[in-house]
């Protein structure tokens, strides 16, 4: 376990439970603030004030979210409603159709006495010297208790998560469904430039030899031969059109088998490291392949780096995929379309991607999409290239 990983301690906790006691006077402000604002609003002159108010309690409740994550140990994730219509006006009317922005305000309320409490004792059984042996076997168990209450009231609630979830799985759907449609374009623009123009030169040339295979043998034997290279040509764009689609390694070694292929063909040394004991479904096979093809396509083109890596491996129901280098960072989802794309792909199976890229590195990819794996449908490759 990393020192990241690892519990608070009790000096940590304390140092927490000090905080939130001294966080309850801005609580108890802003409570009473945006209620006297939120009367005001109705004649507009309250508007003004709501627009420092709510994030100032937003911000808040997202640092007892940070201090919530780090006690229990979980993720408490930022729920708020993104505001899509620019103008005061209609950022207020977001806030108040966001249940979150309620439920802010019954957490003000539950910091500032439950929650107060809890924190005061933890400080406290510290502070006096014949409860020190209660401080040392009960700080934990306080602090955990005010975290839960915390945590209770600033996640989104069974209805809206739901809501949310719904509304994720339209975009994804949406985005594959225009993925899909983009990429049979381009298998279309393929075979249209590529083997169906040498399939209709080979036509041609056929044609043109069987007219002059009586007259002019030589001149018939030539086109045969250009009709032959054509052929050759041919295949070799229906296979890269293939490859497109489902590469061949794919099917045949499996995603760590094709992961590793692509390694040794990049010009800067990248290591893999990868251990599955079976095979993810097809589609998601695919999907991460392109995944990781594309990532190092941008190690390649951008980031300067001397040498790569790539972790797979699939733990909890999940299978994870991390792509490094040793580059000069600064990599940024929203800049180009390849990594985007990487997104769409994975959301399509409810995966995520993240990207740490601080400038001067090193740049890592994080990917995570949940599956099973089958048994393999070939002998599983492991360990290090």
């Amino acid at each position: 376990m990393s020192a990241a990983q690892l519990p608070p301690t009790r000096m940590r906790l304390t140092a927490y439970a000090l905080e939130q006691v001294l966080w309850a006077v801005p609580a108890l402000l802003l409570f009473t603030a945006t209620a006297f604002a939120g009367v005001l609003a109705v004649l507009w002159v309250g508007i003004p004030l709501l627009l420092v108010l709510v994030p100032a309690t937003r911000w808040l409740a997202q640092r007892h979210r940070v201090i919530a994550a780090d006690v229990l140990g979980s993720t408490v994730s930022n729920p708020y409603r993104m505001t899509e219509r620019p103008g005061m006006v209609e950022r207020v009317l977001t806030w108040a159709r966001d249940p979150m922005t309620w439920r802010d305000l019954g957490w003000l309320l539950v910091t500032m006495t439950f929650g107060l409490a809890l924190s005061l004792l933890s400080v406290l059984l510290l502070a006096l010297i014949v409860t020190g042996a209660f401080w040392w076997f009960g700080v934990e168990h306080l602090m955990r208790l005010r975290c839960v209450a915390d945590r209770w009231c600033l996640v989104d609630g069974h209805v809206r998560t739901l809501e949310r979830r719904v509304q994720a799985l339209t975009t994804t759907r949406a985005q594959s469904l225009d993925a899909s449609a983009a990429e049979l374009r381009r298998i279309e623009r393929d075979l249209h430039d590529g083997a169906q123009a040498r399939l209709v030169a080979l036509g041609i040339s056929l044609g043109m030899a069987q007219e002059l295979l009586e007259r002019d043998p030589e001149a018939a034997a030539t086109l045969l031969t250009e009709a032959q290279l054509s052929t050759g040509a041919a295949l070799g764009d229906l296979r890269t059109v293939v490859r497109g689609i489902h590469p061949p390694v794919l099917a045949d070694r499996g995603l760590v088998g094709a992961v590793q292929a692509l390694a040794l063909d990049m010009a800067v040394p990248v290591t893999t490291r990868a251990s599955l004991a079976g095979r993810p479904p097809d589609p998601i096979e695919s999907a991460t392949y392109f995944a990781v093809a594309e990532c190092l396509a941008n190690i390649g083109k951008h980031a300067r780096a001397t040498c790569g890596w790539i972790e797979i491996e699939h733990r909890d129901g999940m299978l994870a995929i991390v792509v490094g280098d040793d580059g000069c960072g600064g990599a940024d989802v929203s800049g180009g379309t390849g990594m985007r794309g990487v997104q769409q792909r994975l959301g399509a199976f409810d995966g995520t991607m993240s990207v740490h890229s601080p400038p001067g590195g090193p740049t890592l990819v994080t990917m995570e999409v949940p599956c099973d794996l089958s048994w393999p449908k070939t002998m599983p490759f492991s360990g290090t290239v």
